[in-house]
């Protein structure tokens, strides 16, 4: 197979803030085409989890998403701060957002939330033997409503679309079927 990837021959930063970065690149294709202005969006790596409390519960969040002005139901998660790698992160995110501690982790997929336009990967772990050990501990910008269902609850939601985030709908499929709970 050829070499499909576009060489970049200048690149400009147009907006560098905390949770993201436009950049504007000049980028020549192999068939020697230059693209005048391609935009990429620059986040950082994000972690998030299918976590199950040792009493067989699964754990979700609702917030408000500006973005989509709704509020959603998702799984927990979040940005991998600086020094630390996906698992220290996936642990934190869980303690903060839902104040739970689990007994195992392991990882169940990497995905990319954009590739046509960011630079991003989200790596997803499913969270077992999950206990409640304090209260949430949220930034100051983070509403976050616990929500626990049952297997057969989780599921009827996914189904019914209720999970409106592509990346935790991705995610809930690989866990159900990593868990031996899709026929």
């Amino acid at each position: 197979m050829s070499d499909l990837s576009w060489k970049i021959l200048d690149s400009t930063y147009l907006v560098k803030a905390p949770w993201a970065v436009l950049r504007k690149d000049v980028c020549q294709m192999p068939s020697g085409y230059v693209v005048p202005e391609y935009y990429v969006l620059e986040y950082p790596n994000w972690v998030n989890a299918v976590a199950i409390t040792a009493d067989n519960q699964f754990i979700l969040v609702r917030q408000y998403r500006h973005g989509v002005a709704s509020t959603v139901l998702e799984i927990p998660g979040g940005v991998i701060d600086d020094g630390e790698n996906e698992l220290e992160a996936v642990k934190r995110e869980l303690l903060e957002e839902t104040g739970y501690s689990f007994d195992s982790f392991e990882e169940i997929c990497e995905l990319f939330p954009n590739p046509a336009t960011s630079n991003n990967i989200t790596t997803t772990y499913l969270a077992k033997g999950g206990v409640k050990l304090q209260n949430q501990q949220l930034d100051l910008q983070e509403e976050i409503q616990l929500v626990l269902v049952s297997p057969e609850e989780l599921k009827e939601l996914l189904f019914e679309n209720k999970f409106g985030q592509a990346l935790h709908t991705a995610a809930l499929f690989y866990a159900l079927r990593r868990l031996g709970m899709l026929s």
